[in-house]
């Protein structure tokens, strides 16, 4: 085994190839950029070496630097974990040239599947079945659009180099074609460095399953069985379970060759995916299967393979690059039980899932479930990475005991100082048609709404905030000017607080009656609350009922975690005025971003809807858009600018009468 490796990545990935690491006594260096100082992964490893600035392509992506941090440290080899440089075959050529393992497939099968079109002409060759397309090399305007009139809408525009859902529009009419080509282009572009397209047919009822893979370069390969990862927002995986519900050993074994066929194809070395459309209107079939790519990589959501496999797919990534023979056959695997993993992001659902920066001022995760994270209390998502927080994997006999286990585990991560997708998670896991294993692509943004719809208010929440807001409850010892107790001629001892919640103020009256317990009055509303101990949290009673309750000060307010829900509650100052509403009038950045093109012109009429800016954050492109109909009185931003969360982009006057 090597002796000393280098991981090229930073969090979660970085500590979870750390952890097997450790357990079989290889000795980790971690590589940091400006931003990562004190990340996690910096922390774990044995040693450690800063490679650049906080921007990805002058650290995570800078091959000079990694090659000069594996000499530095005398590291035999380089685990790229996924994302950044996992992918990318002059990495592993530069490596093989400065004597460096890579932890991963050859360049040339990396540089095989790397681009969408070649791939699936390969694919094709393998017997691999494809989506029908135009995977050609022509990237005239009129000559693409000719081509998804021929395959008929409605189409999928696809970056070749993409992938993670970057570079991809679904287009359902000629109409909306040229809009989502540029779009695809420019960010295919921006991500990958190659704005070529592709055009696929739309499968109306799609399942994404992926089956993972292993070989050896020796001619050897074979399949760990499936993923379901068909839960998706942005094209991008939310929840992905193993084995897929509903699946039928026919198009197991289907799906399973055809993944062994495309991996001995390109005499693949490790650990890869192949990544598979399913045709689901008539249940799942064997002949209704299609070849989408193959990553070249560990995929975020192995541990659901492992769960149901006892493998490390880590270890065994390892154990090829000495260029071992595979330790198994096909014959030695099988199925236990059933795994679900949900990724928890700082992002806000209902704002159609914006990355959300922050700092994490509480975390708790739950102590029944495996929890892969890169991030500690007190740090910081930062707009320059992917705004992952942690995965939550858990893994029951059966699929009912995995999501009942999953919705406990979401009940009881406590995250504040961000705003995180954990509700949405939690909507997710009581779904339907989820429940039932009646998934396929398009299930969150048919159900969007339901899925994402605010939380009612909680008289019990807004009452637990404004005793916080007092700093209730609170041992006050002898001192009497702690204390609210004793007679007063004019009844019960009272405190006043003012809390707000969605931009709204509300003043509370809190009444004492000892000193744990208390009788809250918000307009017109009382709650009675009765604390077991001094430090607020665990178990209380509200109302005579008992419940769990937490609070969690987080800067100018509190986060009160109550009955598997959250409520966030800010503390105004009672000094200023409540804001008045813009009136739809300001256009915002929604975050930390890139402005990436300008289409508002001052004077310009605008109406409901239509496009005014494009801003680039966290590698995606967000297109804002007019709240209402209006002139454009102001346009603060020009292409190129590198704008500030709410900073003010466009305002808008009333259309003249």
């Amino acid at each position: 085994m090597f002796r000393k490796i280098l991981i090229a990545n930073r969090g979660e990935i970085a500590c979870r190839v750390m952890r097997t690491a450790r357990e079989i006594g290889v000795r980790t260096v971690a590589v940091y950029s400006d931003a990562d100082t004190k990340a996690l992964h910096v922390e774990m490893a044995d040693e450690s070496v800063r490679i650049g600035p906080a921007a990805a392509t002058e650290s995570y992506l800078n091959i000079p630097a990694i090659i000069d941090a594996c000499k530095l440290t005398g590291a035999e080899a380089v685990h790229p974990g996924y994302g950044f440089l996992s992918e990318n075959p002059d990495f592993v050529e530069a490596l093989d040239a400065a004597g460096i393992a890579f932890i991963g497939p050859s360049a040339e099968s990396i540089r095989s599947m790397g681009l969408k079109d070649a791939a699936k002409e390969l694919m094709e060759r393998a017997d691999v079945p494809v989506v029908p397309g135009y995977h050609g090399s022509e990237q005239d305007l009129a000559f693409l659009a000719k081509q998804a009139e021929l395959i008929g809408y409605p189409v999928m525009i696809k970056a070749r180099a993409g992938g993670g859902g970057k570079g991809m529009r679904l287009v359902r009419n000629s109409d909306e074609f040229l809009a989502a080509l540029e779009g695809a282009q420019r960010e295919g572009q921006a991500s990958f460095g190659d704005a070529h397209v592709l055009i696929e047919k739309f499968i109306s009822t799609p399942r994404h399953i992926e089956i993972q893979v292993f070989g050896d370069g020796n001619g050897n390969a074979v399949h760990l069985f499936e993923r379901d990862c068909s839960l998706q927002r942005r094209h991008q995986k939310v929840i992905e379970e193993a084995p897929a519900p509903g699946m039928t050993d026919e198009l197991r074994a289907a799906m399973g060759e055809a993944a062994v066929r495309a991996a001995k194809a390109i005499n693949y070395a490790g650990a890869g995916t192949v990544e598979f459309i399913v045709d689901a209107s008539d249940g799942l079939r064997a002949d209704r299967f299609y070849f989408m790519e193959m990553n070249t990589r560990l995929q975020v959501e192995h541990p659901v393979t492992e769960a149901i496999t006892g493998y490390d797919l880590v270890e065994l990534q390892m154990h090829i690059a000495l260029h071992k023979n595979l330790p198994f056959g096909q014959q030695d695997l099988a199925v236990f039980g059933h795994a679900i993993e949900a990724r928890i992001y700082a992002e806000d659902a209902q704002r159609e899932f914006l990355p959300a920066p922050g700092t994490l001022h509480h975390l708790t995760f739950p102590k029944e479930a495996r929890v892969d994270t890169g991030v500690r209390e007190g740090d910081t998502i930062t707009p320059f990475y992917d705004p992952m927080i942690a995965k939550i994997i858990v893994h029951e006999e059966t699929r009912e005991l995995a999501l009942g286990a999953l919705r406990a585990a979401l009940d009881e991560t406590r995250i504040a100082g961000t705003v995180t997708n954990i509700r949405f998670l939690a909507a997710l896991a009581d779904n339907a048609d989820f429940a039932a294993g009646d998934v396929d692509t398009g299930l969150i943004e048919r159900d969007y709404a339901d899925l994402t719809k605010p939380e009612q208010s909680s008289d019990a929440a807004a009452a637990l905030a404004a005793l916080a807001a007092l700093g209730l409850p609170r041992e006050t010892g002898n001192d009497p000017w702690q204390k609210l107790t004793g007679w007063r001629a004019w009844g019960p001892a009272q405190q006043c607080a003012l809390i707000e919640q969605n931009g709204e103020r509300l003043e509370a009256k809190v009444t004492l009656h000892d000193a744990l317990s208390y009788a809250v009055h918000i307009g017109g509303n009382t709650t009675r609350i009765r604390f077991h101990d001094f430090d607020g949290k665990g178990r209380i009673e509200i109302n005579g009922r008992g419940t769990r309750a937490d609070a969690i000060p987080v800067p100018n307010g509190v986060v009160i975690f109550i009955n598997g829900v959250d409520y966030d509650f800010g503390f105004p100052d009672p000094v200023v005025p409540a804001s008045e509403m813009a009136g739809g009038d300001i256009i915002s950045a929604p975050m930390p971003g890139s402005v990436k093109s300008v289409t508002a012109q001052i004077g310009n009429s605008v109406s409901k809807g239509d496009a005014l800016i494009v801003l680039e954050a966290m590698k995606m492109e967000h297109t804002l858009t007019a709240p209402r109909d209006g002139v454009v009185a102001k346009v603060s931003v020009a292409e190129g600018d590198q704008v500030e969360d709410k900073t003010v982009l466009v305002a808008l006057e009333a259309l003249p009468n």
